[in-house]
């Protein structure tokens, strides 16, 4: 059974629904052509992260931004 998390960052424009069921319908069409598994096997999960809880550098992204990198 293929799992696949997708993380994207919760941003101040928001990834909508439809947006969402896109990615879930894209990945699982990817999977059967790729591996050939079959769409009731395949699990999507996408998890929103805040920019506080990244960082690249020794900082968070939502600092980052702040200052312009």
């Amino acid at each position: 059974m293929p799992l696949v998390k997708i993380c994207i960052t919760r941003e101040a424009e928001p990834v909508t629904a439809e947006q969402k069921q896109q990615l879930i319908s894209g990945v699982t069409d990817l999977l059967k052509q790729v591996i050939n598994r079959g769409p009731s096997t395949t699990v999507v999960v996408i998890e929103e992260v805040d920019t506080d809880n990244y960082g690249v550098g020794g900082e968070s992204i939502t600092l980052r931004r702040k200052r312009g990198a």
